[in-house]
């Protein structure tokens, strides 16, 4: 089984039993108050989703995103991409309660682990067409329009969007895939420049 079905299975229970264990959700968001006594939240937030709808779209990006992005990746990689984004972008979004841009609101949800696999896509499939807006656009371009729409709504507190999550997520996604890529292409070189002819 591929780690994006994993990952969508585990979504789904998860939510199952945000629906009918009582306290779940609470016990397990993230509350930036609470971020250096209970760094659990930095991880099981990531799994917890407010509705039926919120789920949806992010099982959805997943389903859509997941599976080419980790055709690409070995399943460390992947998985450090997609925990790594969340993780990172939780502590963004503490950060910007630190700094006051953000007040103790809890945050739940994938998207901050999503939006770096779409980060990802964007330096894997560079000039996949996709539709922002119901505008088709290379993927690359759909990339840069979401990281401006999450810069600027860091800014407008009474969204009810985690703009600071998804914020990080992009900027972890990006910088690993980066990284990684530059791996290989070292790697490459490194044989060409090796390699003796006879």
């Amino acid at each position: 089984m591929s780690l994006t079905n994993t990952l969508l299975i585990i979504l789904s229970i998860t939510f199952l039993f945000q629906l009918i264990v009582p306290g779940l959700t609470e016990a397990l968001y993230f509350q930036p108050s609470k971020a250096l006594t209970h760094p659990y939240m930095f991880i099981t937030s990531i799994f917890l989703h407010a509705n039926i709808t919120h789920i949806f779209l992010n099982a959805y990006a997943l389903f859509l995103f997941g599976y080419i992005v980790e055709r690409k990746l070995d399943k460390k990689e992947y998985l450090i991409l997609f925990f790594g984004s969340g993780i990172f972008g939780s502590l963004l979004y503490y950060i910007s309660y630190l700094i006051g841009l953000t007040p103790d609101i809890p945050a739940l949800g994938a998207s901050g682990a999503i939006y770096g696999i779409l980060a990802a896509a964007a330096l894997l499939y560079p000039d996949l067409m996709v539709f922002l807006f119901f505008v088709p656009m290379k993927m690359k371009n759909a990339v840069l329009i979401w990281f401006l729409i999450s810069f600027i709504g860091l800014f407008n507190i009474s969204s009810g969007i985690a703009h600071a999550a998804h914020l990080g997520g992009l900027i972890f996604g990006y910088l690993y895939t980066k990284y990684l890529l530059d791996k290989r292409r070292r790697y490459y070189e490194d044989i060409i420049f090796n390699e003796e002819y006879y």
